[in-house]
């Protein structure tokens, strides 16, 4: 099995720092651009085109404010990012279960104990 045998790896979220975004936004209705830039450690310009790309793909909305006299951007995973990311995570955990199957069953070549030398030790 490979990647691309697995329904439901959404390319949109599948880089590391969309999946985290769209993992924290999804604890929450919606957070402050400043919140999510230090939860994934991350710095603005990274953040925003993180979020640009999400929000063109439909799984983010981005509202724009102020508090007080302060300019704010507030983000939130959306309806259609929310169930994005639920399928993601299902298809990332059964590409993980089957491959600890053909791991277990030595379904695998070149597996754990295979020296390469046709079974000699």
């Amino acid at each position: 099995m490979n990647r691309a045998d697995v329904p439901g790896l959404d390319k949109e979220i599948h880089h590391p720092t969309r999946l985290t975004v769209a993992a924290f936004l999804s604890g929450c209705a919606e957070a402050e651009f400043g919140a999510v830039r230090d939860y994934c450690g991350v710095t603005d310009s990274v953040l925003s085109k993180t979020v640009a790309a999400l929000e063109k793909a439909g799984y983010v909305s981005v509202r724009k404010g102020y508090l007080g006299k302060r300019p704010r951007t507030w983000v939130a995973l959306t309806l259609n990012g929310r169930q994005a990311l639920a399928t993601h995570l299902a298809a990332l955990e059964a590409l993980a279960e089957a491959s600890r199957k053909a791991g277990a069953s030595g379904t695998a070549h070149g597996g754990a104990g295979h020296d390469g030398e046709h079974g000699k030790s």
